[in-house]
C-alpha cells in the first residue's frame, strides 16, 4: 500500500520561506515521477510542480517558477518542496502525489497522478 506524509507546512510571513517534505512508501520510488499540488478553498487542486523519477527533469506552475524548487532523494524517497518569497496567494493546502504508473510523467494534471498524501497547510499572512 502506497503512503504518502507531508511535512513541514506552517505559518508564515509574506516574504518568507518554508521546505516541505513527502516521505514515500509502497513503491519503488526511484520509478515515479512526483509532484506538490495545492487546494485552496473554492478552487480546484492545481498541479506546483513535477520532478521525474531520476530527478532530471522538473516542471512548474508559471505562478511559482523561479520562487519554488522540488527535489528528490531517492535514497531517502523523499520529495521536497522549498519555497521561497511565499506570498498571500500562497496560501493553501499542500499534497504529495506519485505518478499513476511508472515511469510516466502525470501531464502535470490531477488525472495523472494516483497516491496521493494527506496535505499540509501553508498559511502565509500579509
Amino acid at each position: 500500500q502506497v503512503q504518502l506524509v507531508e511535512s513541514g507546512g506552517g505559518l508564515v510571513q509574506a516574504g518568507g520561506s518554508l521546505r516541505l517534505s513527502c516521505a514515500a512508501s509502497g513503491l519503488p520510488f526511484s520509478s515515479y515521477t512526483m509532484a506538490w499540488f495545492r487546494q485552496s478553498p473554492g478552487t480546484e487542486r492545481q498541479c506546483v510542480a513535477t520532478i521525474s523519477w531520476l530527478g532530471g527533469t522538473t516542471r512548474y506552475a508559471d505562478s511559482v517558477k523561479g520562487r519554488f524548487t522540488i527535489s528528490r532523494d531517492n535514497v531517502k524517497n523523499t520529495v521536497y518542496l522549498q519555497m521561497n518569497s511565499l506570498k498571500s496567494e500562497d496560501t493553501a493546502s499542500y499534497y504529495c502525489a506519485a505518478a499513476r504508473s511508472p515511469h510516466y510523467d502525470g501531464s502535470f494534471q490531477s488525472g495523472g497522478f494516483g497516491s496521493w498524501g494527506q496535505g499540509t497547510q501553508v498559511t502565509v499572512s500579509s
